[in-house]
């Protein structure tokens, strides 16, 4: 084709496999909502009843996200009929967690129903659509395993109190031991981790942008909460340390092995199967900024006073979740355990029966000054022993 000028029109460029699409960062825009809504559903609840309610929630929104990136690998994003089933998977995320804070009240019913409309109305329009041979086979197992799952999911809607969320977590942990074996059938057997094609230097990015989902969520709390109190000289030290602990958290992940997933993908001898056992640790640590999240909500609207027992719990329990994660990435990449993360468990669990006599700024303090010292151990160690990725061998 040729422009007026005489030169040359850039033919389109094809997307690069190795790269996520826009069309991916735009979907994610709907994740940061729903980060934010579970956060504040949590924030309005510190309990145990709460982080389990919480915590079921956050495992249906995971497996929506990973589902979908994960098929993108197998299909053409650039084909408008996919662009419409990836909007219409964003716009059922979006109400999703705008029914969230209400899941286990008056909207239990609407959050069920368009659960279920993602899961099922996805299966069913990649099964019409047919982008490749193995489609029908993958798509026809995860229908039929949602349709079961659609019993516990419409039965707990119908309940009430504890029961909803009795039903809700078995559900969903059915769901994830369904996707760990592949979704099973009868004659069809499982999946393979092989049928999805997952790209190793594409599902890393995706993963590296899942976690900053959940940091920008945290920002976005620590910033809307302060903006939304009396500005005092105590709420602004808070806002500095719960600020503080979010980037400590975004440089514990990112050096090294959040840099070196790509490269240990690459050398592992089941990528596939390592890419699974990374989405499971980015999800732990997902949940540990989430516990960041709800630290920064609390410690900002009240810096001073009691701690009480389900705060102290969210404040070192948040940071100690993250490092549980970040270590079992580190053998992951590195096939070895941070002696770094398990000294920052060691000292967050130390500081645990003293949190109850500190203000939440003071304990929050003390979440921050550990993560400083894990992150200095970790940039210590790597400038002296320079580590390559040497994965795990799985099977």
């Amino acid at each position: 084709m040729v422009t007026e000028g005489g030169a040359n029109a850039a033919a389109p460029t094809p997307r690069d496999p190795g790269r996520p699409a826009f069309l991916e960062l735009f979907f994610d825009l709907a994740y940061v909502f729903a980060m934010i809504s579970l956060v504040r559903t949590l924030a309005a609840d510190v309990s145990w009843t709460g982080v389990g309610e919480t915590l079921v929630l956050l495992l249906a929104f995971t497996l929506v996200w990973a589902v979908t990136t994960w098929a993108a690998d197998t299909l053409d994003l650039m084909r408008p009929a996919v662009q419409v089933q990836f909007i219409g998977v964003a716009a059922g995320s979006l109400l999703l967690a705008a029914a969230a804070p209400d899941a286990y009240d008056g909207r239990g019913l609407l959050f069920a129903i368009t659960y279920l409309a993602i899961h099922l109305g996805s299966s069913i329009y990649y099964l019409l659509l047919r982008p490749s041979a193995n489609e029908p086979v993958r798509s026809g197992r995860i229908l039929f395993w949602y349709s079961i799952a659609a019993v516990g999911w419409i039965g707990g809607a119908l309940a009430t109190g504890p029961t909803r969320l009795v039903l809700w977590a078995a559900t969903v942990a059915m769901e994830y031991v369904a996707a760990s074996l592949g979704w099973p059938l009868p004659r069809l057997g499982r999946a393979q981790p092989q049928e999805w094609r997952l790209v190793g230097e594409r599902v890393a990015e995706r993963y590296r942008q899942f976690v900053i989902i959940a940091l920008g969520a945290s920002i976005f709390v620590i910033g809307t909460t302060f903006s939304r109190s009396d500005y005092t000289m105590d709420r602004a030290w808070a806002l500095l340390v719960v600020f503080t602990i979010v980037v400590l958290a975004w440089r514990i992940y990112i050096y090294r092995a959040g840099e070196l997933l790509t490269e240990a993908i690459a050398r592992s001898a089941n990528p596939s199967l390592l890419t699974q056992s990374a989405a499971v640790t980015h999800l732990i640590m997902v949940a540990g900024i989430g516990g960041m999240a709800v630290t920064s909500h609390l410690v900002v609207m009240r810096p001073f006073g009691e701690t009480p027992p389900s705060w102290a719990a969210v404040i070192l329990g948040g940071p100690a979740l993250f490092l549980v994660g970040r270590g079992v990435l580190d053998y992951t990449v590195f096939g070895r355990l941070s002696r770094s993360r398990l000294a920052g468990l060691v000292l967050l669990a130390g500081a645990a029966p003293t949190a109850g006599l500190l203000p939440p700024v003071v304990v929050a303090l003390l979440a921050m000054t550990i993560l400083a010292l894990v992150a200095a151990a970790n940039l210590v160690s790597t400038h002296r022993h320079a580590r390559a990725p040497m994965p795990p061998a799985l099977g």
